[in-house]
């Protein structure tokens, strides 16, 4: 049972099963909470540090430019329908931009927020982790 699965078992609701049915900016939405949870987790057992500085790391990694150069580093890994669905992501409009971020920078954390998303819906857990070593630099 995949991650998914398991959430929408735990909530009574039935699954996405087709991400190309759901707005872009909302696979972003799932994707931004996915992103979170893997730099936190990373950060949580790989730092030796009190919870505020956890805390610091994370906002580094969890923001546009951390996202976008996550994203760099995935990239060549891509196959043409994740391409796709980051670009579906990228392209989306989104009606505020952070006070913080650069425009570019934060279309491509995105559209990898939205890729993420999109695996997510599909239950590619496998893949999900594949991409998050890679962007997280533990799998260059």
């Amino acid at each position: 049972m995949d991650m998914r699965e398991q959430i929408t078992g735990a909530l009574g609701i039935a699954p996405c099963t087709d991400p190309k049915q759901l707005p872009a900016l909302t696979l972003a939405y799932l994707g931004d909470t996915i992103y979170d949870l893997y730099a936190r987790t990373y950060l949580s057992f790989t730092a030796d540090a009190r919870v505020h500085d956890l805390h610091v790391m994370s906002n580094r990694l969890v923001c546009a430019k951390g996202q976008a150069e996550a994203f760099f580093r995935i990239q060549p890994c891509l196959d043409e329908e994740e391409e796709a669905a980051f670009r579906r992501g990228r392209n989306a409009h989104s009606a505020t931009v952070p006070k913080n971020a650069d425009v570019r920078e934060y279309r491509i954390a995105t559209g990898l927020e939205a890729l993420l998303g999109y695996l997510y819906c599909l239950g590619r857990d496998d893949r999900i982790g594949e991409l998050m070593r890679i962007a997280l630099g533990k799998d260059a």
